[in-house]
Order: structure tokens, then C-alpha cells, then sequence
């Protein structure tokens, strides 16, 4: 079977081109694992398959499986560290990139091309409100070490309140003739900062970390 290539089928694959690299610089610029190249493949690639789906049976079928394929790419930028998952952003891009190329590949310009700029919108302005919810939002644990007294616990742990911060935990072990506190509070930046600069104004107050 021989497939007749009309002038849309090359605008569908420059548009896939374009509109995977403005999204693949991002990622690039942010140093990520599928970076420039490797957005522009996945949304040319998708859009190839959608076109050809149509091409050789007319039922979009294997456009279908486009969406599980392309899912065993995301979960291999997908990593675990100690304490959180990373790549999540990454593996989601991958998967909405081959959605936005499915799109091109069917025919959806406009619709893929506004859902583009949103996906753009989100990748370059919504980190930055990320990073003031983390400052607005920060949970540390602190582990100070001070001589042992019942006073000396309670009234750290009144001035944690004071600075604006809530506790979430607390503990303490009697090492000796000290005694070592452990709290977990959450708050904002300045409101930790302002703890910790009680904390080395404290006399009694031998070593602390968090």
C-alpha cells in the first residue's frame, strides 16, 4: 500500500518539531533527563504514528497504544532518592508531549498549539511558585543539645511557638548531664531563621543542627 504525502503531512511534522522544542528547551535549560532532542523525538515520533494509523487503516488503533508505549519511557526518568521522588515532572512532560503530538498527527492544530502554551506556561512561571510555597512551607528537624532540665526543654519549646513555627513532633534522651531535643515544626523561612538565630544567641545551648 502506497501513502500519497500532501503539503499537511510536512506542516504536521515541522509543527511536532517546533512544538516539542519549545518544550524541550526547557528541559534542556533546566538540565533534565529528556532534554531538547529527546522531547522533540517523542512529539515527532507520536505525531508519525498518529498520521500513520490513519494512513494505513483509518481507525486511529494504533494511535492508541501510543499512551502505554510512551509511559515505559516516562518511568525511566523517573528516580528514588532517601527522602523523595524525582523526575515526576520529567515523565509527565514525555507523556504530554506525545499527547500534543497525537494531536498535531489527527489534525488538532489549534487545540494542540493552545494546550502547548499552556504546557509552556506551567514548565517556565509555576516553579517559581513552587519555590515560594516550599519558603512559605519549610519543615525542618532540629536536634539541639543543652544541659538537662525540664525548664530549659519547655522554654525551647516555647520559643519555637513565639517564632511562629508549629510543632509537629518532639522528643528528648538524657545523655549524661545533658540532654539532646529533637523537634519537628513547620513554617516559613524567616520563621526558622528566626529560631535559629535564638538558638546561637542561647548561652545554654551547647550544639544544635537541623
Amino acid at each position: 500500500m502506497t501513502m500519497t504525502i500532501v503539503p499537511e503531512d510536512l506542516f504536521k511534522l515541522v509543527l511536532a518539531l517546533l512544538v516539542g522544542g519549545l518544550i524541550g528547551i526547557e528541559r534542556e535549560l533546566r538540565h533534565k533527563t529528556a532534554g531538547f532532542r529527546t522531547i522533540i523525538l517523542i512529539c515527532t515520533g507520536a505525531t508519525l504514528f498518529t498520521m500513520f494509523s490513519y494512513k494505513i487503516d483509518g481507525t486511529g488503533r494504533v494511535a492508541a497504544n501510543i499512551v502505554s508505549g510512551v509511559g515505559f519511557i516516562g518511568v525511566g526518568v523517573i528516580l528514588h532518592d532517601a527522602t523523595r521522588i524525582i523526575g515526576l515532572t520529567t515523565a509527565s512532560t514525555v507523556w504530554l508531549s506525545a499527547a500534543l503530538g497525537m494531536g498535531i498527527g489527527s489534525g488538532q492544530y489549534i487545540l494542540t498549539v493552545m494546550a502547548a502554551v499552556l504546557v509552556v506556561v506551567v514548565l517556565w512561571l509555576f516553579p517559581k511558585f513552587e519555590w515560594r510555597l516550599e519558603r512559605a512551607r519549610q519543615v525542618r528537624s532540629y536536634e539541639i543539645t543543652c544541659l538537662a532540665s525540664e525548664d530549659k526543654f519547655e522554654q525551647i519549646d516555647a520559643v519555637i511557638r513565639e517564632c511562629g513555627l508549629h510543632i509537629d513532633s518532639r522528643k528528648r534522651i538524657k545523655q549524661g548531664e545533658d540532654m539532646v531535643c529533637t523537634w519537628t515544626a513547620h513554617g516559613g523561612m524567616d520563621n526558622h531563621d528566626s529560631f535559629t538565630a535564638k538558638l546561637f544567641a542561647d548561652p545554654d545551648v551547647k550544639q544544635f543542627e537541623f
